[in-house]
């Protein structure tokens, strides 16, 4: 998932969300991060995962598309689409280097690994800034010192400074601090309501029309799944009323019938004995009128 965000924010380094609306991306990014984590899935779990992930945050009904209707299929051009936009953009140049095991390592050094709360804290600030570009514009070591230094800060933890803890980690001080800026920056962004996926919901976030649009989506699928519901419903009454008569007349028919097809069966096997001994009779008759002794 990480290393998926990582290459969201490098393609649209390069690329405008209105050429390239964010759901295909979304997909080619998931797809194309599986391969290069060694950590293979298919097409279907993919595609199945955002859809739900999408109705969860929209309110719609969590149904899991069908792997032969329309959607599905619209979903998975758009998935081999973006990974092909995304590796044509980035060049192939795929390989992602994440700052959580050098978090780990320096927190360790720095012996706060017994602290409370600042690992944790320093955790979901890694966490947080996949959702900034700044993995595109600085080097893991600096990420990580950032985090730290946000942690300690909020957690009044003082830090070694003769030598500067933070050049002993091979990062700067100034760009340790805006790390830790994008951090403040993000928590006091406001995120959009619903963020829009496609180049038509695009022009809707952009007419200010989209949420309306949303909440009538969610209006069509619900009574259409409620209707769906109460449809297989009587379904299933109508057929479970129409089966117990039929066994109980299919039950009488075949008790009926069986002895019937019993005695045919004994007399036809005493046909068919008899008429074997009557022709055996016969054979042996014609043997001994044909013999003359001379």
């Amino acid at each position: 998932m990480a290393t998926a965000q990582v290459l969201l924010q490098r393609f649209y380094y390069l690329a405008s969300i209105q050429d390239f609306p964010l759901r295909g991306i979304v997909l080619g990014t998931l797809f194309l991060a599986c391969k290069t984590e060694e950590n293979p899935q298919t097409i279907r779990n993919i595609i199945n995962v955002v859809d739900i992930v999408v109705k969860r945050d929209r309110g719609y009904p969590e149904v899991v598309t069908d792997g032969y209707d329309s959607e599905y299929y619209e979903l998975k051009n758009e998935m081999v689409i973006g990974e092909m936009q995304v590796l044509r953009r980035l060049a192939f140049n795929v390989q992602v280097e994440l700052p959580y095991g050098l978090l780990a390592n320096y927190l360790r050094s720095l012996e706060l690994t017994d602290q409370e709360r600042v690992p944790q804290l320093a955790w979901n600030y890694v966490n947080d800034l996949l959702r900034t570009p700044v993995y595109v514009c600085f080097q893991p070591e600096t990420i990580a010192c950032g985090a730290i230094f946000l942690a300690a800060r909020e957690c009044r933890v003082g830090l070694p400074t003769s030598p500067p803890w933070w050049a002993v980690f091979d990062a700067n001080a100034e760009d340790v601090v805006q790390v830790a800026k994008a951090i403040r920056a993000l928590q006091a962004r406001k995120v959009p309501h619903i963020i829009p996926l496609s180049a038509r919901e695009l022009k809707m976030h952009g007419e200010g029309v989209l949420d309306e649009h949303v909440a009538q989506m969610r209006k069509e699928m619900r009574d259409k799944l409620d209707a769906e519901m109460k449809f297989a419903s009587q379904e299933k009454n109508v057929d479970e009323g129409d089966g117990g008569g039929k066994r109980s007349q299919a039950e009488h028919v075949d008790d009926g019938a069986q002895p019937k097809s019993r005695r045919g069966a004994r007399d036809s096997t005493s046909r068919d004995h008899n008429r074997r001994r009557h022709t055996s009779s016969r054979s042996r008759d014609t043997r001994h009128s044909s013999y003359r002794p001379h």
